[in-house]
This record gives C-alpha cells, structure tokens and sequence, in this order.
C-alpha cells in the first residue's frame, strides 16, 4: 500500500500503538504536543518538533525571512494549542550546497525574529546537505502549569466551538506570516474553563473532526457563521489550511461572557462561535471539505 493511499492519520494509527510508553508520560503522540512530566513542582514539560519543506509549506521564490519566522512559529502554534510557554529551540537546517549564504542568514534571521518576540532561546541544531529541497525543522521545549494544559480530548457534548482570527486563503502570504496565538491561549486558561483545543495548521475541515474523535464526540458546524478572510468563501474556510488560529470547545455556562471580556482584551483579533460538539450518536457530523491531508495531496 503506498502512502497516498492511507493519508497522514491512518497511517498515525498505524504505527503510534507501536511505541515504548514509560512513567512521565503524561500525553504522547498524537496530540498538538507531548506532554511529561517536569522537575518544576507543578508544571508539565512540553516537547514539540515540526518541519517545513520546501515546495510544500513554501517556494524558492518565498522570502527566506518569512520562511524562517515560519518555521519556528509553527511549533509554537502548537504551544499555543495547549497552552504552553516554549523556552528553548533546536533548529535542523537541511538544504543543498548550492543554496547561498545570504539566504541561509535571511533564514536565520526569521528565525531569530520569532525567537525574540516569544521569548525563546535557540540553543543548537544541525546541519546536513540534500540533494532535493531544503527542509527546516525545529524542535522546542517549553512548560504549562497542570491545571491549565488543554488537549484535543477534553471536548463535551454540548460544548460551543470558537475560533480566533479569520479564516481561508492562507497561499496568499498569511501562511508566512501568522502570530501564533500564545498569548490568547494563556488568557483563555487563565479567565476560562477551556475543555478542548488545537491550532487549525491542516485546516477546519481535516481538525475539527480530530479534536471530536480524540474528546469521543460529535460535531455540527454553522458554515454561515463562519470568519472569512476577504475575498475567501466558506469553503476555502475550511479546506485551505495553514491558518494557525485557536479552535476551541468550552461550556455553555462559560461562554456567556466570554465574547465581551474577549473584545477587550483582543480587540483587534475576531472571536467566533462557529458550532458545537454534540453527543456521538445524536447527529450525524456534516460532511466538511477534508482540509490539508498529508501524502494525499498532490
């Protein structure tokens, strides 16, 4: 069976029962982050690692600054995702001999630019030749406090679903250029009782249903509700992908004042009610566009 075949989560499922557990483990593979246990009393350690290629996730002719503060905010998207602070950084710098010094330095200058905005140390790596595309990869630790780590298996019927910012039409640079949303995931926590939540990387369309597996719920979405960057339709909404916002489940009793409080405190950054989770067997989940499906895609 080829790899096209199966798509990124089967074959996920395939090799994930497969791996060593020990004690620490608080959540492995399969969730935005891994999750351990930490020396500090009180907090959990959080374990990242992502990769962009090129040809993939950007092109020869994408700015190599851009394509370096993407490399690292993806991982810290992740964070965002769960809530977390990211410390420190390793970057895997993989591209071929050819490639010239000046756009490695660009690179490394993104880099360094998301480095500094979030905080975060880069404190090693490696390099290595390739005679295909240059691939980054970046691998990053951080912590969260235990009683406000969120993953995508919290989620409750009846549960509203949010989303921060807009979405759809990422390939026209935003997909180089997103804020991880970090500091509004540590507000959320903070102020709100958050069930479930993820970063839309593949799109609403392939990771809403990820988060409702993982929680063993439904799902009903409002695609009239839906943000939408200008120009996009809903369905570039939740197929395009790459948009790296908040999807959220919290409570009924929860949300009320949450809108308010959010507009605030985020003025410039939209919050919207897109649907909810529903218990497994009372409706069934509306057929979406599938999003961004590793192997799959051609």
């Amino acid at each position: 069976m080829k790899l096209r075949a199966l798509g990124e989560d089967k074959l996920l499922a395939r090799l994930l029962p497969m791996l060593h557990r020990r004690g620490g483990v608080v959540a492995g593979a399969g969730d935005d982050c891994a999750v351990v246990a930490a020396p500090k009393l009180g907090a959990l350690q959080l374990l990242k690692t992502d990769c962009i290629v090129e040809g993939i996730h950007f092109t020869s002719a994408s700015s190599p600054g851009s394509v370096g503060w993407k490399a690292l905010a993806r991982p810290l998207s992740d964070f965002a995702a769960m809530s977390g602070m990211p410390q420190f950084a390793l970057v895997t710098l993989i591209v071929p001999a050819a490639r010239t010094v000046d756009w490695i330095r660009k690179i490394y200058r993104g880099l360094e630019k998301a480095a500094r905005e979030f905080d975060v140390a880069i404190v090693g790596g490696e390099t290595s030749s390739i005679k295909g595309p240059a691939v980054i990869s970046v691998s990053v630790t951080g912590f969260v406090e235990k009683g406000r780590w969120v993953g995508r298996g919290g989620g409750k019927a009846n549960d509203e679903l949010f989303v921060t910012g807009q979405l759809g039409g990422s390939l026209r640079g935003r997909h180089l250029k997103f804020r991880p949303r970090i500091e509004e995931s540590r507000w959320l926590t903070k102020n709100f009782r958050v069930h479930a939540m993820m970063d839309l990387s593949d799109g609403l369309g392939a990771d809403l249903p990820r988060l409702a597996r993982a929680s063993g719920v439904g799902f009903e979405v409002d695609q009239m509700a839906l943000p939408l960057n200008r120009g996009c339709t809903a369905e570039q909404a939740i197929s395009d992908g790459e948009d790296y916002e908040l999807l959220f489940a919290i409570s009924p009793k929860d949300s009320g004042s949450l809108p308010a409080r959010w507009r605030k405190k985020f003025p410039k950054v939209p919050l919207t009610r897109i649907g909810r989770l529903n218990p497994q067997s009372a409706i069934r989940n509306p057929k979406l566009p599938p999003g961004y499906v590793h192997f799959k895609q051609r």
